[in-house]
């Protein structure tokens, strides 16, 4: 694709910036081949001309599209470079408070400085078994793809965490070893799980401290290999170590600590177990304060302490080494404080009686004296003697800090060996996950021998890093068939040669530890003499000789040599050593056991140690060469041989990534410095995997989600049935450059950048269609407003109008008639006023008009004269400075013509002599005369002029005078006039002041009287209003009286209500807490019997045969198989036959009276529940009162319970018949097997068909009888009514005298009433029947109406599409035709056959009701009716009443009736065709007969056994849901006959009489129920268990991951961790299947019978755990929060919805469990900008806890370009709204919580004597009593 296609305007790009490092900006216009200059306008609003590289000619890095800015891959970045990384990660870590992020096979981590609550079992739960791809990024992601490839491929694992100290690396690894041992659990009882996270603290405090960099850093790496058994269960684990900061113990730099357990030991000082160690504060030691920095804030360093022995003891280490091992670092703490005094330059002493070495002394148990002597001094040897030799105090100081050293070295390791021991697991590993902590890649200011040492070690696994990702990118190419082109990448491989070749940089430094004489200097200059000039990563500093410089894969780093020999060598004096093995302290010695041995690079490591080299000191004899070479290793040699160690390790194991990143060096949280966060990325090897995937294909689609995505972009013509085909006609006419794409077997691979060019594409095509529909539907909306709002503003106007008429009409009216009076009153008015103002203004005027004629006259006079003054002065200075002008000009002319006159006489002079000069002088002289004539004539004219000129003004002159003489004669005459006006006016002033005062006086006099008369009036309205006011404060009194009255008893009502609501409340929330802890309880005794069972049977088969262990299937579940089965009381082993039980076996009645006792405590509890219940159910009783008028229903109950009984006799006899033909038939099969026993003829074929002559004749014949029995209840009916209308008072009379008694009266009363009851409710049934049939028809009416719409949209999308696409269409059309009307029709038939069934029973009830008609009406039925009535089965049941519903069995068939009644019955099969609860019934006959028997070891052998039975039936087939709900449905029943029949008056309320008389009469069983209940919540609870592995596979795929409504959300670009695919393939789960499995569920508990409220319970725990699971992925996948997912979320949970009201649950509850689901989808929908959305959101997320609302904000993510982010102002603005709301922190909802369950009484209306065992049961051996 060109440049000028993609750096068009608008378009946006990257440029370099020193300070943000990148900067965004935009094109003004666009880029032409050519340009060297880009015109850019910056985000801050500023305009730039950025100037191309002249040479290279790039272009800036181009931004990616918004819509893929947060992505949890970087790969799917469209664009892949350094800006878009940095950018992708800044928005995830500052926007969303995302802390994880992919980059392919890497995850980086960017420590938030801050707790995060991401890290609960919760979350551990959520990611456990999930694919990597499938939830958001994060540490446990990482470990979970470890474990499950480890239990896959069989293949051991390393999960490798990397960066640099501060970055989060030891918090990583630790959370990586949390997640191993909370998912796989331990082998044995032994916790290894907490063993290994027990290794953690100990290991922090003697290897972490704080730096200036991370309060926690990890001064040594570590490699932990978690070992796993068979069972992929953690057996142990090892630790290796590497390189541990020994110089930390001896110096630290400002600002830092020692290693934490010294301010350990010294916070815990004054314990008294320490008081021996003496040690006080922190700064009184030399070793610890250093730094200056002696406390980390906010930790405390006592409960450190606390913490670390804890951990010292669950790892098996005592309270003596423990002990010792404070002991050892206190002497340390004390040998640093020891002080040296100088004698003279080369020796020195130490004080004598010196209390630090004293203490020293005394805790390691050595000789003072002799220590003292060797801190002092050392031994030489040569080849013929030894001598001793005093040292300086340098020296000695140092000799001193090698000692502290080299002890806390020995005591790591010891420690270390200690925890591998307490690790290490007899059972034999059969795999390992590795978690490798190790140092990042470092440089600082000052680079010593550890940081080249780290950077070695990064080296070497960047080369390996860089080699994985290679690989894995080749596997991809190759797998897809893509062609391979080798990438170029960076092989460190030429760095690493240099440091470890042969003459390499450790070579030379190991060499150079051998000379005797060889120092830092010398082998600076080895090695410059080695490699300068000639390896082109080794370089020279310009101004230094002890420095050289590597350019590592990072960074260039500049080491300085000064120290290198020293710390390589690590050389302690081996006297002091000797002194230490000399110890009376038997610890100390152990240390340096080692010490001797030969020392290999396996040995080194082994252990996890990486030991020191010291210098012998004694002269060598026999093979000197030997010895020295294997004491002499050192530091580096062992670093190296350790690091090739480790990189066979980790080559020979599945690597796993993790960079953590540190994002700023002030310990912010949640700061972004892009600076460091740049300079980590390019050393941890993040950008080369980025430019790796960037040089080839990074972008990958497979085809259908290529075609979902860019359906938008093709044609009806493009798309074809084949997926692969079409992709590949629309790519190659939208990209035309063949090379920026390549087709795979199941993906589409893209260069860089092309799927930013697809979005864009796809981006300008929708803003296209939305401004087409918006523009439609805006003009729609728009006009169809107009209409509405013209045809109201006509009616408006036509009122408005007609109205303002009106008033018009009315207002002229008003006017005219005022108009005329104000034209009268207003012309006298005026008139008047108009005289006086008219002759006051002409005396004004006269007065005024002279006044100002005089001052114009004046004026005039003054400006005339003064311009005559003006005029000659002007003139006079004119013709003065003219004078003097002309005078000097003249001057000036005559001296200038004079000298020119001269002059031109001097030239005249000369000219005068020849005759030509006087020619020419005359010449000219004539011109000069005509031109002096003309200008005469000229002067003349416009003499001339000038006197015209002067005429006319003169005469205008005289005019204007004559003017003003005139007016100055006016003016005069009327000054005259004023004057004689003026005196006149004051005269009729005079007379005006006279009138005023007369005036005035009157008015006076008239207030003064109508004040009087306000007074009065005011004090009479003053008196009647204070009277009114006394009345209405009187009504307003009483009002307020009546109306506290009514409040006051309002309040007291609805606080007793409230009250009353309350107490129910809580008594509910009480019980149900009760039950849930109890449950809880049992469920914990259940699995800790379970427990107990398996390790039994694990011994059992120990001793025997020992199986296999069986590898892990599937991660999503537990090694802790036994959670979700049930064992019995009793260790029964269902191996062994139940006749030759071992004699430990046989205390069963022992065992089951034993759990009775315990179970006391138990029934206390339920007491209290009990007594809670009851006033509960007294508040009930209080409702029900007011509702008494409805005790006539249990009669009605009575007869409904008599006609099931009745139809219950029927089925019994039926069913008896059935069996005795169905004997026959078996017999007649038995006779021949041959295959002409079927045939036509046959005796089988024979019975068959005399059965089925029967059966049609019994239909014949029951049809007749309910002809007859119609018309008897007809006949009935009219003989029922007289009686009932019957008016005539005498013949009641009659009917009254005939009845004497008042029994007999009151019974025909009740029979009538009865009777009536009958009618009314057969009445009702049929109305019922009637109105469901008639709403039947209008739903089969509006289906047909909505299935002819279908086909009729159906058919004109049929005639848009081509003909051979229209074809396919209708022939799809009509398969699901016929397919929906085959299914149709299949559910007809089995309505019909329900309905014949319904008909038989009927039949057979209304036949028996008939046949006792009949013996009351004997005498009038004639006998050829009796002879024509046909023989019926209808005499069964009454030879069946004489049984007393009892089953007898005999003490040794009780085994036979436990294995053939529960272990070996199956639910599906011969229990389908059942009476439901068969089982519970048949054990409870049988109890019964033990009760009847008053035999109570029966009773209890036999309850003992069924529960035993039912719990071993549990556990083998626990994992069946048919099974579990079966026996729970049976456990019920047997609960509920055991209450039923247990002679309680509570129970016996619905009881008939007959049940009344089969209660237990010698045993009260009240202590087995509460066992069977205690089975039942168990059964209960596996049940909820067994479901939920059921539907965990489906939950998210069908709630979030399926598309229920086609089209709406696009598939987003993804990364290298494929996310599971959200197109419906065969094998995903849609919602469709968890309808289908919920209608399941819901099929077998009803066919199962069980109870409807039970039913209820499960399908609330159902739904729950639903909306839990869907939920806890949807807060953890940022992929799933957007607005179309929010749209499929509510649209899956309408379908729920939709399911409970077709099943009749919506008052289970269920839905009330999915509210937080509802809410979140909700939250993704609604606006998110303004503060008013905030406060709808915050009221309408109350089922979500602030800390959800805020994840899904954080999460929520556009699909889009039209959608825009939540800004991070408007998340804070819900936190300061949530902030006084008290929720849970959990951001997880529990989605292994279980609702407490509950068994309401629910008596069964059977009787018990009707009950017929079927044979298929093989129960022949007991027998009906």
């Amino acid at each position: 694709m060109a440049a000028s296609e993609l750096y068009t305007k608008f378009a946006r790009v990257w440029i370099p910036d020193p300070e943000e490092v990148w900067k965004s900006a935009e094109l003004l216009k666009d880029y032409k081949p050519g340009d060297k200059v880009l015109l850019l306008h910056l985000e801050e609003g500023k305009d730039l001309e950025y100037r191309l590289d002249p040479k290279t000619k790039e272009l800036p890095h181009l931004r990616n599209p918004d819509i893929l800015v947060g992505e949890n891959d970087l790969t799917a970045l469209s664009y892949l470079h350094e800006p878009a990384v940095l950018h992708n990660l800044r928005v995830r870590f500052i926007d969303s408070k995302l802390i994880y992020t992919y980059c392919g096979i890497v995850l980086v981590a960017i420590n938030p400085y801050e707790q995060l609550p991401i890290y609960g079992e919760d979350i551990i739960n959520a990611y456990s078994g999930q694919n990597m791809g499938d939830m958001d990024p994060h540490i446990f992601a990482v470990a979970e793809e470890a474990y499950k490839q480890m239990a896959r491929d069989e293949r051991n694992q390393s999960i490798i965490v990397s960066g640099e100290s501060g970055a989060g690396k030891t918090v990583s690894a630790k959370y990586a070893m949390r997640y191993f041992a909370t998912v796989s659990g331990s082998a044995s009882e032994a916790n290894v799980e907490e063993k290994v996270l027990a290794s953690n603290p100990i290991m922090e405090s003697i290897g972490n401290a704080k730096t200036t960099r991370n309060d926690n850093s990890s001064r040594f790496g570590k490699y932990i290999e978690i070992g796993f058994d068979k069972r992929y269960r953690i057996i142990g684990a090892n630790m290796r170590t590497y390189l541990l900061e020994k110089s930390r113990v001896v110096f630290q730099a400002e600002e830092e600590r020692n290693y934490h357990i010294f301010y350990q030991l010294c916070a815990s000082a004054k314990l008294p177990e320490f008081k021996m160690l003496r040690l006080g504060n922190a700064n009184n030691f030399h070793y610890t304060k250093q730094g200056g920095s002696p406390v980390i804030e906010g930790v405390d360093d006592t409960k450190e302490m606390a913490h670390t022995r804890q951990a010292c003891t669950l790892l098996g280490i005592s309270e003596s080494y423990q002990m010792g091992i404070f002991r050892i670092l206190a002497g340390i703490l004390h040998l640093g404080n020891v002080a040296f005094t100088s004698r003279d330059s080369d020796s020195c002493a130490i004080p004598p009686k010196h209390e630090p070495l004293s203490i020293f002394s005394d805790l390691m148990g050595v000789d003072y004296e002799e220590m003292c002597h060797w801190l002092c001094h050392r031994k030489l040897a040569t080849a013929t003697e030894t001598y001793i030799k005093p040292i300086s105090k340098l020296q000695a100081t140092n000799a001193r800090d090698a000692l502290a050293k080299h002890i806390y070295a020995k005591l790591f390791s010891w420690i270390v060996d200690h925890v591998n021991q307490a690790l290490h697991s007899a059972v034999k590993q059969h795999s390992f996950i590795g978690v490798l902590d190790i140092y990042g890649f470092e440089t600082f200011e000052i680079n010593s021998f550890e940081q080249f040492c780290i950077n070695y070690a990064n080296e070497k696994l960047q080369q390996q890093f860089n080699m994985h990702v290679f690989k894995l990118e080749q596997e991809e190419y190759m797998k897809e068939q893509i062609p391979w082109t080798l990438i170029d990448f960076y092989d460190n491989q030429p760095c690493i040669n240099l440091i470890e070749s042969k003459l390499g940089i450790l070579d030379l430094l190991d060499e150079e530890c051998k000379m005797p004489k060889g120092t830092d200097d010398t082998w600076a200059q080895k090695l410059y003499n080695t490699h300068l000039n000639k390896c082109a990563l080794f370089e020279k500093p310009r101004l230094s000789n002890k420095a050289f410089i590597i350019q590592h894969f990072a960074d260039k780093v500049e080491y300085q040599c000064e120290g290198f020999l020293e710390k390589n060598k690590d050389t302690v004096f081996e006297e002091q050593i000797k002194v230490l093995k000399s110890s009376k302290f038997k610890m100390l010695p152990e240390l340096f056991q080692d010490d001797e041995k030969a020392i290999s690079p396996t040995s080194a490591t082994s252990s996890g140690r990486t030991p020191l080299t010291r210098t012998p000191v004694k002269p060598t004899k026999g093979r000197p060469g030997q010895t020295a070479k294997e004491h002499k290793k050192t530091v580096g040699h062992q670093f190296r041989n350790s690091l090739h160690l480790l990189m066979e390790t980790l080559n020979a194991t599945t690597p796993h990534y993790v960079r953590c990143i540190k994002p700023n060096d002030f310990k912010f949280p949640f700061t972004f410095d892009e600076k460091r966060a740049v300079q980590q990325l390019r050393a941890c090897g993040v950008l080369e995997t980025i430019r790796i995937s960037a040089a080839g294909f990074p972008s990958r689609w497979t085809y259908q989600e290529f075609f979902s995505r860019y359906r938008v972009l093709m044609k009806q013509k493009d798309v074809l049935s084949d997926r692969k085909q079409t992709c590949k006609n629309v790519l190659e006419k939208l990209i035309l450059d063949k090379d920026k794409y390549q087709f795979g077997k199941t993906k589409i691979f893209f260069r860089a950048g092309q799927v930013a060019y697809l979005e864009k594409l796809r981006a300008d095509k929708l803003r296209a269609a939305c401004i087409r529909i918006q523009k439609t539907i805006r003009g729609w909306l728009l006009r169809k407003k107009y209409l509405r709002v013209r045809k109201a503003a006509i009616v408006v106007q036509r009122y408005v109008r007609g109205y303002q008429a009106r008033c018009y009409a009315k207002f002229l009216r008003r006017t005219k008639a005022a108009t005329i009076i104000q034209k009268f009153w207003r012309m006298y008015i005026v008139r008047k006023r108009y005289k006086i103002r008219r002759s006051a203004t002409i005396v004004l005027q006269s007065y005024l008009r002279g006044y100002l004629a005089r001052n114009r006259y004046r004026k005039m006079l003054r400006e005339h004269k003064a311009v005559i003054i003006q005029k000659w002065v002007r003139g006079w200075l004119a013709r003065t400075h003219y004078k003097r002008s002309t005078h000097a000009i003249i001057y000036l002319q005559c001296c200038f013509r004079r000298m020119m006159a001269k002059r031109e006489l001097k030239k005249l002079k000369i000219e005068a002599r020849s005759v030509e000069r006087y020619k020419k002088l005359h010449i000219g002289m004539e011109n000069k005369i005509m031109q002096l004539q003309r200008k005469v004539d000229e002067q003349n004219k416009d003499y001339k002029c000038l006197m015209e000129k002067l005429t006319n003004l003169e005469g205008i002159y005289n005019s204007e005078t004559e003017k003003l003489r005139s007016d100055l004669e006016r003016l005069q005459l009327s000054e005259e006039e004023a004057k004689i006006a003026t005196g006149r006016v004051l005269s009729l002033q005079e007379e005006i002041a006279k009138l005023r005062k007369d005036l005035e006086q009157t008015q006076s006099e008239k207030k003064s009287i109508e004040e009087r008369a306000d007074r009065y009036k005011q004090e009479t309205e003053q008196l009647v209003s204070n009277l009114k006011e006394e009345n209405t404060l009187l009504k307003q009194e009483k009002e307020a009286l009546n109306h506290l009255i009514v409040e006051q008893a309002k309040e007291m009502t609805e606080t007793m209500e409230k009250k009353l609501v309350e107490e129910t409340k809580q008594l509910e929330l009480d019980l149900n807490d009760e039950r849930l802890r109890y449950q809880n309880l049992l469920n914990e005794f259940s699995r800790l019997e379970e427990r107990y069972d398996d390790l039994k049977e694990e011994m059992t088969l120990m001793v025997n045969v020992p199986k296999p262990g069986h590898k892990r299937t599937d991660s999503t579940h537990s090694s802790n198989e036994s959670e979700y089965t049930f064992s019995s009381e009793i260790a029964e082993t269902e191996d062994m036959p139940l006749r030759t039980e071992e004699p430990s076996e046989k205390k069963v009645p022992l065992d089951m009276s034993l759990f009775l006792k315990l179970q006391k405590r138990v029934t206390e509890l339920e007491q209290e529940k009990q007594v809670m219940q009851d006033e509960l159910d007294r508040k009930e009783e209080q409702v029900l009162r007011s509702k008494a008028k409805e005790e006539e229903r249990p009669q009605i109950r009575g007869a409904e319970l008599e006609y099931e009984s009745l139809k219950r006799q029927e089925l019994e006899s039926e069913n008896k018949k059935l069996k005795n033909e169905l004997n026959e038939l078996r017999k007649a099969l038995s006779e021949k097997s041959t295959p002409e026993v079927t045939a036509p003829g046959a005796p089988a074929y024979r019975v068959l068909m005399e059965q089925l002559t029967s059966v049609s004749e019994e239909l014949d014949v029951r049809k007749e009888e309910v002809l007859i029995l119609r018309s008897q209840l007809v006949s009935q009916k009219e003989a029922i009514q007289p009686k009932n209308t019957m008016t005539d008072s005498t013949i009641l009379l009659e009917d009254v005298q005939k009845m004497k008694d008042k029994g007999e009266i009151a019974q025909a009363y009740i029979g009538l009433k009865e009777t009536n009851r009958l009618l009314e409710s057969q009445l009702q049934s049929q109305k019922r029947s009637h109105e469901n049939e008639a709403e039947a028809l209008r739903g089969e009416i509006q289906s047909l109406k909505e299935e002819n719409n279908r086909q009729q949209q159906l058919l004109a999308q049929n005639l848009q599409l081509p003909p051979e696409a229209r074809i396919e269409a209708s022939l799809q059309h009509e398969i699901t035709r016929l397919t929906n009307e085959n299914l149709d029709l299949m559910e007809q038939l089995e309505k019909q056959d329900k309905t014949v069934r319904k008909l038989k029973k009927q039949l057979k009830v209304f036949a028996k009701k008939i046949g006792e008609l009949e013996v009351g009406q004997m005498e009038n039925i004639s006998p050829g009716q009796i002879i024509d009535e046909p023989i019926r089965p209808v005499n069964i049941p009454r030879k069946e009443k004489d049984f007393q519903g009892m089953l007898e069995y005999k003490k040794e068939d009780e085994q036979k009736l436990v294995k053939n009644l529960i272990l070996e019955l199956k639910p599906r099969g011969v229990a389908v065709n059942l009476i439901p609860g068969l089982p519970a019934y048949i054990l409870f006959m049988c109890v019964r007969h033990a009760d009847y028997l008053n035999d109570d070891q029966k009773v209890r052998s036999l309850l003992t056994s069924t529960i035993n039975s039912i719990k071993k039936v549990l556990k083998k087939r626990g994992d069946d849901f048919e099974t579990v709900s079966f026996w729970l449905s049976n456990t019920c029943r047997f609960l509920h006959c055991l209450k039923q029949y247990s002679g309680e008056e509570g129970f016996m309320k619905h009881n008939t009489s007959r049940q009344n008389e089969h209660c237990l009469t010698n045993f009260d069983l009240a202590e087995y129920r509460q066992v069977l209940s205690d089975l039942a919540i168990q059964i209960y609870q596996q049940l909820v268990r067994v479901l939920e592995n059921i539907l965990q596979p489906m939950i998210v795929s069908g709630m979030l991951e399926h598309e229920t409504i086609q089209g709406v959300s696009g598939v987003k670009p993804t990364g290298l961790r494929k996310r599971t695919s959200s197109i419906a393939d065969e094998g995903t789960y849609t919602l469709d299947s968890i309808l289908r499995q919920l209608n399941s569920f819901h099929s077998v508990m009803c066919q199962h019978g069980m109870d409807p409220e039970l039913i209820k319970q499960v399908v609330k725990q159902m739904f729950y755990i639903v909306g839990a699971v869907t939920l806890n992925n949807l807060l953890l996948r940022k992929d799933m929060c957007s607005w179309s997912k929010g749209m499929q979320i509510r649209y899956n949970v309408s379908q729920l919805e939709e399911w409970l009201r077709d099943k009749n649950l919506m008052n289970s509850g269920a839905k009330e469990t999915l509210e937080p689901l509802i809410q979140a989808a909700q939250l993704l929908q609604v606006k998110k900008k303004t503060d008013d959305d905030a406060e709808a959101i915050c009221s309408m997320c109350s089922a979500l806890t602030t800390a959800q609302i805020v994840k899904v904000l954080n999460l929520y993510t556009p699909v889009n370009e039209f959608e825009e982010r939540v800004s991070v102002s408007f998340i804070r603005t819900i936190q300061m709204r949530l902030r006084d709301r008290k929720d849970s922190p959990q951001l997880l909802m529990d989605a292994k919580h279980i609702f407490p369950v509950t068994f309401p009484f629910n008596p069964s209306s059977l009787a018990l004597e009707t009950i017929q065992i079927p044979a298929s049961l093989g129960l022949g051996f007991i027998s009906r009593v």
